[in-house]
């Protein structure tokens, strides 16, 4: 079997920290629109897109020909010599981002792109604290692994900052969970302020956060959260660092960006993943005088170079062009609509939650409510046998990641809300 022989392979020269789906993994080969097919031969319908990165979906002509026109001219420069796309990008980021005459820093990876936010941070600020949010996911890197509030997910406790975490907004398990949205929130920017006073020395630098956490399994504030927090955040002159990697591009359905849901400018924005569909494609956005504060040279090699910003600009377009944040709104209703009911029929699960095309369904004990990741990882397998492609998430691994190409059709919804009652009622059989 091609999978096995290609699994063996991997096994022998990739680490086994390299983590891959599936009891049997698989690998896929070729896609259109919201379909992908395997090494087998087998097709599926996508509900992840490489983790949110497939943004427009597969092979969409626009994005493939401006790729293609590029690559026939030349791949790479540098950032040493003017690139027009990538100025031209910038451009309209900054215009999209909110933040008043924004700057954009091209890099290639959410991970780079946290990495130099937490940069321009502390230098601007002169102050190595950076308050985090637990349960939080912020790259592979030395420093974002750093700032993660995610156990399954830090690989050492060895910072190059001093970190507080902060309660978020994942209410399900929380000591404020039982409270209304307006009282939890209230209680978590209370002990903000209390941390702030005895866990920080002098100055912080920074607080990061995802509007709704990715890998924490979607979790989502209500509405106000952290403008909330910024307030707290302000009287101290710490800056707010949102990081959009997941909740960017209109995938929220609401809001362009996930902060823009709390009534917020944020000081510093990151992107990456759905801007290039599948291209290495990130950034960070920020104001002026903290994008111009360091003091010694900078680059990124291959961050911004000509065929990433070609790609990513003709992504861009497709999706203002098309508003795909409208059809994600409404077809993420009709999902979650969707998953509400199945949940009606299904006592382990214990929350369905998310905004748009970003929606979490978590399992637990019907009684208890204690995590059921045993369950959780059999209707992924479940759902890989209707020919549902779905993630994995939250702090125990209990959380369906639901998060389909922004250009899904409600047919297709349709299609993946059946496919998952019946990966669903397998499981709970066996």
């Amino acid at each position: 079997m091609k999978h096995a022989e290609l699994l063996a392979r991997h096994r022998e020269v990739l680490p086994s920290w390299m983590a891959l789906y599936y009891k049997d993994p698989i690998s896929l080969v070729d896609g259109e629109g919201r379909h992908v097919t395997d090494a087998e031969g087998n097709t599926y319908l996508d509900f992840f897109g490489g983790i949110l990165t497939t943004m427009s979906g597969y092979r969409i002509p626009a994005v493939v020909n401006a790729i293609k026109t590029q690559a026939d001219k030349m791949l790479h420069t540098s950032t040493l010599y003017l690139i027009e796309s990538q100025i031209e990008l910038a451009e309209k980021i900054a215009g999209l981002s909110g933040i008043p005459d924004a700057k954009v820093f091209f890099t290639n990876s959410g991970t780079e792109a946290n990495d130099a936010a937490l940069m321009l941070a502390t230098q601007y600020r002169q102050s190595n604290q950076v308050l985090a949010i637990r349960g939080s996911y912020h790259g592979k890197s030395h420093s974002a692994v750093a700032i993660t509030g995610n156990k399954s997910w830090s690989a050492t406790s060895l910072s190059p900052f001093n970190v507080t975490y902060v309660h978020g907004g994942y209410k399900l398990r929380s000591p404020f969970g039982h409270l209304p949205d307006d009282e939890f929130t209230q209680a978590c920017v209370d002990d903000l302020r209390d941390l702030i006073d005895i866990a920080t020395a002098g100055e912080v630098a920074a607080m990061i956060v995802e509007p709704i956490q990715g890998v924490g399994g979607f979790a989502t504030p209500p509405d106000g959260f952290f403008g909330a927090m910024k307030e707290v955040l302000d009287e101290h002159g710490i800056l707010f660092i949102t990081d959009e990697v997941q909740t960017g591009w209109g995938r929220t359905g609401e809001h362009f960006w996930g902060y823009q849901a709390h009534d917020i400018t944020p000081d510093i924005l990151t992107f990456a993943k759905g801007l290039g569909n599948g291209l290495a494609m990130a950034g960070v956005v920020a104001r002026p005088e903290v994008m111009d504060c360091l003091k010694a040279n900078s680059i990124s090699t291959f961050g911004g170079n000509p065929l990433a910003t070609a790609g990513a600009l003709a992504n861009l377009q497709y999706v203002l062009e098309n508003d795909l944040q409208t059809n994600a709104y409404k077809v993420g209703n009709q999902l979650k609509n969707g998953l509400h009911h199945i949940a009606g029929e299904v006592p382990e699960i214990v929350e369905v939650r998310g905004k748009g095309l970003m929606i979490g369904v978590e399992f637990g004990d019907p009684v208890s409510g204690d995590p059921d990741a045993e369950l959780t990882a059999d209707v992924m397998e479940e759902a890989k046998a209707e020919g549902l492609l779905v993630g994995k998430g939250g702090l125990f691994g209990n959380t369906l990641r639901i998060a389909p190409p922004l250009s899904i059709t409600e047919e297709e919804a349709n299609e993946g809300l059946e496919k998952l009652r019946k990966a669903i009622n397998r499981a709970r059989e066996e």
